[in-house]
C-alpha cells in the first residue's frame, strides 16, 4: 500500500521560507517522479513542482518560479518543497503525489497516489 505523508507546514510571515517534505512508503520510490499541488480555499487545486525519479528534471508553475526548489533524496525516499519569498497567495494546502511514470507531469491526472496534505498559511 503507497502511504505519501507530508510535513512543514505552518504559520509564516510573508517573505519567510518553509521547507515541506513528503515520505513516502509502498512503491519503488526511485522508480516514479513526484509532485507537489496546492489547493486554496474556494479554489481548484493547482500543480506547484515536479521532479522525475532521477531528480535531473524539473518543472514548475510560473507562480512560484525562481521562489521555490523541488528536490528528493531517493535514499531517504523523500521529496522535498523548499519555499523562499513566501506570499499571502501561497496561502493554501499543500499536497505531495506520486506519477504513475518516471517523468515530469504538471497534470493532476497524470498521479496515481496522494497524501492527505499540509497546510501552510502565509500572514502579511
Amino acid at each position: 500500500q503507497v502511504q505519501l505523508v507530508e510535513s512543514g507546514g505552518g504559520l509564516v510571515q510573508a517573505g519567510g521560507s518553509l521547507r515541506l517534505s513528503c515520505a513516502a512508503s509502498g512503491r519503488t520510490f526511485n522508480s516514479y517522479a513526484m509532485g507537489w499541488f496546492r489547493q486554496a480555499p474556494g479554489k481548484e487545486r493547482e500543480f506547484v513542482a515536479a521532479i522525475s525519479r532521477s531528480g535531473v528534471y524539473t518543472t514548475y508553475a510560473d507562480s512560484v518560479k525562481g521562489r521555490f526548489t523541488i528536490s528528493r533524496d531517493n535514499a531517504k525516499n523523500t521529496v522535498y518543497l523548499q519555499m523562499n519569498s513566501l506570499k499571502p497567495e501561497d496561502t493554501a494546502v499543500y499536497y505531495c503525489a506520486s506519477d504513475k511514470g518516471s517523468f515530469v507531469h504538471s497534470s493532476a491526472s497524470a498521479y496515481d497516489y496522494w497524501g492527505q496534505g499540509t497546510r501552510v498559511t502565509v500572514s502579511s
